[in-house]
């Protein structure tokens, strides 16, 4: 399966923290930020598309935006939403590996 413009709109960007980088060793597991409208079928379909390899799992998450203040001026930033998607056993990305 070839990947489409489609599938770039759907994955942003990694999330590489902490608490990510350690679910990528012990679980074969990857974090992405996604698009807000994005089903886990079109996550799924775009990780395989884009990295050729086989997703066992995928889970979502809806993050809201944390409230902000300068001044009296209060405001929210946006939220996002998140997917953490599995691998099948021995599959591996390249995208939150150290040099």
């Amino acid at each position: 399966m070839s990947a489409n413009i489609n599938h770039f709109n759907i994955l942003r960007q990694p999330v590489v923290t902490e608490k990510s980088y350690t679910a990528t060793g012990a679980a074969n597991q990857y974090t992405f930020r996604v698009a807000r409208d994005a089903t886990k079928a079109q996550v799924k379909a775009a990780v395989e598309a884009i990295f050729e390899v086989k997703v066992e799992k995928v889970q979502v998450l809806n993050l809201p935006g944390k409230p902000k203040r300068r001044g009296f001026h209060t405001g929210t930033r946006s939220g996002y939403r998140k997917a953490v998607v599995r691998l099948a056993e021995g599959e591996t990305l390249d995208v939150a590996e150290e040099a």
